[in-house]
């Protein structure tokens, strides 16, 4: 047997590298140097996707400001585009199509067409068929200014923040999540990230020189090492302009924290890598699976799956925008909005009960009388009789459904109270001992509910699917609890 010990071991090493070889997926992390002129930005961009894809890349990454970089606002802001009809990012699309390769670019300079003193900086993830699949905006604002050192940094002068976390996008080389620079300085995102399953973290930069040296390649291992996923860093590097200088060193990172490539400073220029193997490491050091969620927990996310609605040219529901059910599906008066019927999971003679459409937590519910009465005072004595008898039940209802012992009930009666829709409703919340960190946060997350502004963002929207799905249960509970009763 020990004869045939040195024979198997080089089998296996044989069988690694050939697996290896067969699931590895080839990236190219991009470097430049961005000027004011758009032309010649692009000019350098189609080199390198050129090159990339003739070296067998699967999907090519570039830096923030790929388009252009310019030394003052009043410039920054008129050399901006829309996503969808701008000639910069029509150009990308027609790239990755003719060349047959994904794109990540940027962020990109993304006019705001509500506010001309304003931009967006925008990720642009693009497949090879030239469509653009998802776009990220990006959340943390470089905001520096040190009088003594005559330095003055503040991208919130000409940029609007963006309002959710992007769910990690499927790509050939893995699910990839997005941000932007400066992002990586903020761990809860990358961490979010990693909670739903993204295989590589994409941090497309222009760092500057100094806080490149000081924190770049430890920032970005760190995000690697903590995750266990591989951190893809496209970069700016050199003389830019009089006042701007960017570091370099456009990395990819492996989930170990190994460096797979490093640009270094020069420009333009690329690097290969390949993905695949490196993610073993989460089988060999579980640590998600040692994380604690009943001591910490990421409680309050603005999440978004679908683009912007601005970002397509296809009709998509908004977040805050009750689903389109059948045309022939009857509809149930709820203040301004209406409730397909296929979401009401129960009807008294008065009162309805009907399922979120974002929720709070699991079991979030909502009853409200059948007519539009507005407050609770504007109910005749026998809806107010009706309307807090269903209550009661659905209470009941949703305590047996979650398996717990409480519930949060709560009306908030008129404006001052926090009402937004003008129409009587209760919120029913099955609640467990430590859902939230502290027991009346569950108060700020129905204000975010309610409210749906950028102060307050929410919860993601549901499907209408996901919707039906819940009512056609709680229906089947209800049955099951009156046969129990008989």
């Amino acid at each position: 047997m020990r004869l045939w010990a040195p024979l198997l071991k080089k089998i296996i090493n044989i069988e690694q590298r050939f697996y290896s070889k067969m699931t590895a997926k080839r990236i190219a992390v991009c470097q430049m140097t961005s000027v004011a002129d758009k032309s010649k930005n692009l000019e350098v961009v189609t080199q390198l996707v050129s090159d990339a894809a003739k070296d067998n890349a699967q999907m090519i990454f570039f830096p923030e400001a790929c388009d252009f970089i310019c030394d003052n606002k009043k410039d920054t802001l008129a050399s901006a585009e829309p996503i969808l009809t701008g000639n910069t990012v029509k150009q990308y699309r027609d790239l990755a199509a003719k060349h047959n390769v994904w794109l990540s670019m940027g962020g990109v300079h993304e006019k705001d067409e509500s506010n001309p003193n304003k931009m967006f900086n925008t990720h642009i993830i693009i497949n090879n068929n030239g469509e653009i699949v998802q776009t990220y905006r990006k959340l943390h604002l470089f905001d520096v200014e040190i009088p003594e050192k005559n330095i003055r940094l503040k991208e919130s002068d000409f940029c609007t923040p963006g309002k959710h976390i992007v769910t990690p996008v499927d790509s050939p080389v893995g699910k990839i999540g997005l941000a932007i620079c400066y992002d990586m300085r903020f761990p809860e995102l990358s961490t979010t990230l990693g909670t739903f399953n993204a295989d590589i973290l994409t941090y497309p930069s222009a760092f500057t020189y100094a806080t490149g040296e000081a924190h770049w390649h430890v920032l970005l291992r760190a995000r690697a090492i903590e995750n266990q996923c591989y951190v893809i860093a496209a970069a700016q590097t050199g003389q830019h302009n009089t006042k701007r200088r960017s570091y370099g060193h456009a990395l990819c990172i492996s989930p170990w924290g190994e460096v797979l490539a490093d640009c270094g400073e020069s420009a333009p220029r690329y690097a290969l890598a390949e993905l695949g193997a490196g993610l073993s490491v989460r089988r060999d050091m579980p640590v998600w699976r040692h994380r604690r969620p009943d001591v910490y927990s990421l409680y309050a996310l603005s999440l978004r799956k679908d683009l912007l609605a601005e970002h397509t040219d296809k009709i998509t529901p908004t977040e805050n925008r009750t689903p389109e059910p059948n045309n022939e599906e009857p509809m149930n008066v709820f203040g301004h909005v209406k409730v397909p019927e296929s979401c009401v999971f129960y009807k008294s003679k008065l009162t309805y009960a009907f399922v979120n459409l974002r929720c709070v937590i699991p079991g979030h519910v909502l009853i409200a009388p059948i007519r539009l009465a507005e407050r609770n005072k504007d109910l005749t004595d026998e809806e107010a009789e009706d309307f807090f008898k269903t209550i009661r039940f659905i209470q009941k209802l949703m305590e047996k459904v979650h398996k717990t012992e409480s519930c949060t009930v709560t009306i908030q009666d008129g404006p001052d109270a926090g009402q937004t829709v003008r129409h009587l409703h209760c919120h029913i919340l099955p609640r467990r001992k430590g859902d939230f960190i502290e027991n009346d946060h569950i108060y700020l997350e129905l204000a975010k509910h309610d409210h749906f502004t950028p102060k307050y963002p929410g919860k993601p929207a549901r499907s209408l699917e996901e919707m039906r799905t819940e009512a056609n249960m709680l229906r089947e509970e209800i049955k099951k609890m009156a046969d129990e009763e008989r």
